[in-house]
């Protein structure tokens, strides 16, 4: 079975100018109440290269986070397509969406989500275990990642005597095991002091650049925001792109 690290290498040989996920004609909308409906997204549209990091900027109720879960295959929206490497999954089941999720992005909480009843290794293996993958290459490459973050020390700790900071490297280190094409964290550092947050974005940022992956994320600082490449808005519910941040 091929390793995960020569999985990542071979991404090397993708095409980088090739769109990891595409919007096309968003709409997303929920019900009111009284046969209304509230748009949160309206005719959003956007191509995400490989390799680029992109923050995503915008006041609390905008839709980040329901671009977010869109991007993710969490949601479907209401009118439009959006494409990730290359597949609709606007025309995908939810088992098919999962399956595409759990192949091509990784995800990074606000809240970190680990099990208090898994040590800090275990966690950062468990996507692997989900996904079936052999564990003596889980682990090195959990291993590979816990030491990149300086957590190597903690790898058999309960995650419960960790800090939330050091909570949030782990959560790092798990959407990262399988070297997913894409990342996506929502306010990745929301629950962190400014100090903290800083250490943790960067430390996300160069993780993500490192192996040749693709980052959007949403944060409402506009400084951890102009880390990235590009900073995008979403305003009365349409998408602003623009240059570098």
């Amino acid at each position: 079975m091929e390793s995960i690290r020569g999985e990542i290498s071979s991404k090397g040989k993708e095409l980088m100018s090739a769109a990891i996920l595409e919007f096309r004609h968003i709409t997303m909308s929920y019900p009111a109440g009284e046969g209304q409906h509230r748009t949160v997204l309206n005719d959003v549209g956007f191509r995400l290269t490989r390799g680029e990091t992109v923050s995503l900027a915008g006041r609390s109720g905008s839709g980040k986070s329901t671009l977010l879960h869109l991007a993710a295959g969490i949601s479907i929206p209401t009118t439009g397509d959006v494409l990730l490497a290359g597949e609709n999954l606007s025309d995908c089941g939810e088992q098919v969406r999962t399956s595409l999720r759990s192949r091509h992005v990784g995800l990074v909480f606000q809240f970190f989500h680990l099990l208090s009843h898994l040590s800090v290794g275990e966690n950062v293996a468990l996507p692997g275990w989900l996904a079936g993958r052999d564990n003596a290459s889980l682990n090195r490459r959990a291993r590979d990642l816990l030491d990149r973050v300086g957590l190597a020390d903690r790898a058999d700790d309960p995650v419960g005597l960790l800090s939330g900071g050091e909570m949030q490297r782990v959560a790092i280190c798990r959407a990262l095991l399988l070297a997913p094409e894409l990342v996506l964290a929502d306010e990745p550092t929301g629950s962190l002091d400014d100090q903290t947050g800083a250490q943790v974005m960067n430390l996300l940022l160069d993780l993500v650049r490192a192996e040749g992956g693709t980052l959007l994320y949403v944060t409402h600082s506009s400084d951890l925001a102009a880390a990235a490449d590009k900073v995008w808005r979403l305003h009365d519910g349409r998408l602003v792109t623009g240059g570098p941040a």
